[in-house]
């Protein structure tokens, strides 16, 4: 009899990686400022081009890290950038 390995269920993974990127953000050798949002679909692509253009790419490394849609159309996702263009 062949036995089926077990599939976690999705919340606890997603608090998992959650976990580990909050621990990832908090270290010091990581000085990235990091901000999560969960938006819908246009409001989130307005604010990704708010923070393009506050923060432009080639002096903050500005850039969308994660994303996941979610129902309803919205969308959840986290956007970095360097604290300063030194």
């Amino acid at each position: 009899m062949k036995r089926v390995p077990k599939v976690p269920p999705m919340e606890g993974l997603r608090r998992q990686i959650r976990k580990s990127r909050e621990a990832k953000g908090a270290s010091a050798g990581d000085s990235f400022i990091r901000e999560t949002f969960r938006l819908p679909r246009s409001a989130a692509r307005a604010k990704a081009r708010e923070w393009f253009h506050a923060w432009p790419k080639a002096a903050y490394w500005t850039e969308v890290e994660s994303w996941r849609q979610l129902p309803g159309d919205e969308i959840e996702f986290t956007m970095r950038r360097l604290p300063s263009a030194d």
